[in-house]
């Protein structure tokens, strides 16, 4: 629609390293002469352009055990799509591309149906990829750590929440008065966006040593949402690094209903306007969590914040933050970063998206997701060092060039929707406080557990 076809612009990808525009699926072939990369990228000359045994290469490299392959028709193997070429080591010392040309991800020889996710058996890249990157470059776990800068920013984001919402009751400006939706959405939906992913950081344990501090830290600043879930996110999104993917245990994965009801344009901008609310409800339908006395903290500290707000100046600042909070998760240009991060765009069956652009000053520098995910014991600030010093794991990835433009594709493009996902079936669960600064080191038992055929 409108040009938002099959050649996403919002897009960086370098064919070259999958041997040129002539040796990717035919229907993928217009993206790849667009972005004018017929030739195939120099260290890829000597690569096997074999599908299947890429594909058998890639999945060796990928899962630590091997998976028994399932019948099941629902479920996608790994060799009904093309993978990048995997390099053949030579004798000379490793070109920059070839160590991260095993992650290279792959390419669907035909469109996918938008009827269902793309189900897959091979493991979630990330945990493979931080091995080699570690045994190439183990320099990069003087990365890890705190980062006490974080805590300063977001009590400064939250002192300056408080002013906006003083000053909407100082000036009786009406919540339906254009200048208080225009604050809320630029000033308000900014900061409230920095603040989901203060809590991010926070739920990583990468402000403080001690688990709670990091906890109340997390409480003191969810105060500015207006409604409590920064110990629910904690749970859940642990789950999510833990469980990349798995059905029934990934809350960040778009249920079935959502993808059948949504499944058209209207649907889909109707997901991207009010996706705060599919975030915010869709794991009460997935996976309830048991109530503990930090979740009861939560609840309590922000009803007793949001009470004194009223009971102080009124109900007009606690619309203003609540304001805040639905622009921030609606149609604002950071927050594009949830479409963006895990949606597969333009046939690239890739799982996780790095975007490099200059809203990561304003967000944490959520957009250099691959390396977050890879090692989210390193803070922040520290995430363009990683990417540097391991320039051979994530240059020849696909990433993003505009979050905005994310959006704009994801609403218009024939080529995502609620059903470009990756899924896989579920493993097990995690705990939440394992989420601490080397928490992504701890064992998973079950996750060399092989996936029965059914």
């Amino acid at each position: 629609m409108l040009g938002f076809d099959y050649t996403p612009s919002s897009v960086n990808i370098d064919f070259s390293f999958f041997g040129g525009a002539e040796e990717v699926p035919p229907w993928l072939r217009p993206l790849a002469f667009k972005k004018g990369q017929q030739q195939p990228h120099s260290d890829v000359s000597s690569a096997s352009m074999s599908a299947s045994s890429s594909v058998a290469s890639s999945s060796s490299q990928r899962s630590s055990s091997p998976s028994s392959r399932s019948a099941s028709p629902d479920i996608t193997d790994a060799d009904s799509v093309v993978a990048a070429p995997i390099l053949e080591k030579s004798d000379s010392s490793a070109s920059t591309s070839g160590a991260g040309a095993p992650w290279l991800p792959q390419l669907l020889p035909v469109k996918q149906d938008q009827q269902d996710f793309l189900w897959l058996l091979t493991e979630e890249p990330h945990r493979t990829r931080r091995q080699a990157i570690l045994k190439a470059h183990p320099e990069i776990k003087s990365l890890m750590g705190r980062e006490p800068l974080t805590k300063w920013i977001a009590m400064g984001v939250v002192a300056t929440q408080l002013a906006a919402a003083t000053a909407m009751w100082y000036w009786q400006i009406h919540p339906f008065d254009w200048r208080f939706l225009l604050t809320a959405y630029v000033v308000g939906g900014t900061a409230n966006q920095n603040i989901f992913l203060a809590i991010h950081e926070i739920t990583h344990n990468l402000a403080f040593k001690g688990i709670r501090a990091n906890k109340a830290l997390a409480i003191g600043v969810n105060t500015v949402i207006g409604v409590p879930y920064a110990m629910m996110f904690k749970q859940y999104h642990i789950e999510h690094h833990k469980h990349l993917g798995e059905d029934g245990i990934d809350t960040d994965m778009p249920t079935r209903f959502e993808l059948l009801c949504l499944n058209h344009v209207l649907g889909k901008a109707f997901f991207a306007t009010f996706q705060i609310f599919f975030y915010a409800l869709r794991p009460g339908f997935i996976k309830t969590q048991r109530l503990t006395v930090w979740h009861v903290l939560n609840i309590a500290f922000q009803f007793a914040f949001n009470a004194a707000l009223v009971q102080t100046m009124g109900w007009t600042p606690l619309v203003y933050l609540l304001f805040s909070s639905f622009f921030a998760g609606s149609l604002h240009p950071c927050a594009a970063h949830f479409i963006a991060e895990h949606y597969l765009f333009g046939g690239i069956a890739q799982e996780t998206w790095s975007y490099y652009g200059p809203l990561n000053i304003l967000a944490y520098n959520v957009g250099y997701h691959n390396e977050h995910h890879d090692f989210p014991s390193v803070p922040w600030t520290r995430l363009p060092d990683l990417k540097r010093m391991a320039p051979e794991f994530y240059d020849c990835l696909p990433s993003h060039k505009s979050w905005p433009m994310v959006t704009v594709q994801f609403i218009l493009g024939t080529d995502c929707g609620l059903w470009a996902r990756i899924k896989r079936k579920a493993k097990g669960t995690v705990s939440a406080d394992k989420g601490d600064v080397q928490g992504h080191e701890l064992k998973e038992g079950l996750v060399d557990e092989k996936i029965k055929s059914q």
